[in-house]
């Protein structure tokens, strides 16, 4: 996992429910590639066609709110958003992210900031993002040490596999 990410601005709204991310007449579906495709849809029509892998999403307050689904956050993922930037995040998605290494800053203001296709440059290690288009430099909040762990590791499971075979050796 990388602590820097760099992409254009996908621009969304403040209280983005899970069924906006992945609607939830989609959820017997399985293949990431068709989970993907399926990713705010409902949201924003167009986004697929203008998102391209590595692009960061920031959005208003609340994000990821609703039910706690994981699907929202592996069509994200599969989108290829690099990281999430927020104003709040609703606390379960926020923890659904964390455990499958999904990336996210809290950054109080951002969605006044940032216009649709910004560049940003975003170190999840500090919490600073830079907007390269408009020379600008916000402060969003430091991901935990723990936090930071389970992400460098992939996700909560890949660290408990690192940390299981680590007690065998």
């Amino acid at each position: 996992m990388e602590s820097r990410y760099r992409g254009n601005a996908a621009v969304l709204g403040n209280n983005i429910d899970t069924d906006q991310i992945f609607p939830g007449r989609y959820l017997a579906l399985v293949d990431p590639e068709e989970i993907k495709s399926h990713c705010l849809e409902d949201c924003d029509p167009t986004l697929q066609q203008r998102f391209k892998k590595g692009d960061i999403i920031t959005a208003g307050s609340n994000f990821g709110c609703g039910s706690s689904r994981e699907h929202a956050v592996i069509a994200l993922m599969h989108l290829g958003a690099s990281v999430i930037i927020a104003d709040s995040f609703a606390r379960i998605f926020y923890r659904n992210a964390l455990n499958l290494g999904l990336p996210l800053i809290v950054c109080k203001g951002i969605s006044k900031k940032v216009k649709e296709g910004d560049v940003l440059e975003a170190d999840i290690e500090t919490g600073v993002i830079k907007n390269l288009t408009r020379g600008e430099e916000y402060a969003g909040e430091q991901v935990g040490e723990y936090a930071l762990e389970i992400l460098k590791a992939g996700g909560i499971k890949p660290l408990m596999r690192k940390r299981t075979m680590a007690e065998k050796l």
